[in-house]
């Protein structure tokens, strides 16, 4: 499976986990919300919005990998960025500051990933033949375990903030 492939559904998951966690931050269908409760469904409805653009980010990304496009690549990267961007730099209630550390550490993570993506994949197109192909499934393993990683810590913040 490809870098782009497995980075969309690690995306997604954590999309679809934020969903659930919006979900256990409200108390009921009918019940009165605290303002801490409703500090905290504000805040995790944020967080939901900001995942379905970097996951549109990510789509556009993966397809200017797939089309060999560097300049397109560099251009949806950067794109991804201001939206992990706005995602570390949103303000978490109290109770949820430590789910906020999380997401801070996944979009770090993304970010290195991507960045270190781009690197090798501008590396090679500058080299042409004359790249070292023997180094590049080696660099991509890397670049994947750094992703996956960006993924869990994202994935941690969705959990941490289903137990609050």
């Amino acid at each position: 499976m490809s870098f782009g492939s497995i980075a969309r559904w690690g995306v997604l998951a954590c999309v679809l986990a934020g969903s659930l966690v919006l979900s256990a931050c409200a108390t009921g269908g009918n019940a009165t919300l605290t303002d801490e409760q409703k500090a905290n469904r504000a805040y995790m409805s944020q967080v939901n919005e900001t995942m379905v653009e970097l996951d549109a980010s990510l789509d556009s990304f993966i397809d200017a990998v797939s089309r060999g496009d560097v300049v397109n690549m560099k251009t949806q990267a950067d794109n991804a960025y201001k939206t992990l961007d706005k995602l570390s730099e949103l303000e978490a209630p109290e109770t949820l500051s430590d789910v906020q550390k999380k997401y801070v550490e996944g979009t770090q993570k993304l970010e290195e990933a991507l960045d270190a993506y781009v690197d090798l994949y501008t590396e090679a197109e500058k080299a042409g033949e004359d790249f070292d192909w023997s180094s590049y499934d080696k660099r991509i393993k890397e670049i994947q375990e750094l992703y996956d990683s960006g993924v869990k810590a994202l994935e941690e913040g969705d959990k941490a903030a289903s137990e609050v």
